[in-house]
């Protein structure tokens, strides 16, 4: 069965870029525009990993994280950041609200399917 991998960026040509990368390797993906669209679509779709931005509109990465990891069927969800960010500070703050990984922005197709192979088993 395909797994199904949320991606959130408030970019349409990343999410597109994201998408297009994971659904050529197999993958089923459910996209949103800001952390408060990922939200609303958790609650309808079965999703078993979620790659988000860390600077959106409305409600941002680090929120997204904290409020994903207080619904209890969302607690072990691998969450990957995929950002411009890459300070230690805002590592750790990832680290610290939740986040399983980490991928600075531009990056590598293969390198985003290693690490979700790597943390989707």
């Amino acid at each position: 069965m395909s797994k199904t991998i949320m991606t959130v960026d408030d970019s349409a040509s990343i999410r597109q870029m994201v998408s297009f990368t994971l659904k050529g390797a197999g993958y089923t993906v459910v996209e949103a525009v800001d952390g408060k669209d990922a939200l609303a679509k958790l609650k309808t779709n079965t999703v078993h990993m979620v790659i988000t931005d860390l600077n959106m509109p409305n409600l941002d990465g680090i929120g997204l994280i904290r409020a994903v990891r207080a619904i209890p069927s969302f607690k072990f969800i691998p969450i990957v950041m995929l950002t411009t960010e890459s300070q230690d500070t805002k590592k750790q703050e990832g680290k610290t609200a939740g986040a399983t990984g980490w991928i600075v922005k531009p990056f590598k197709p293969e390198q985003l399917l290693t690490v979700v192979k790597k943390v989707l088993g």
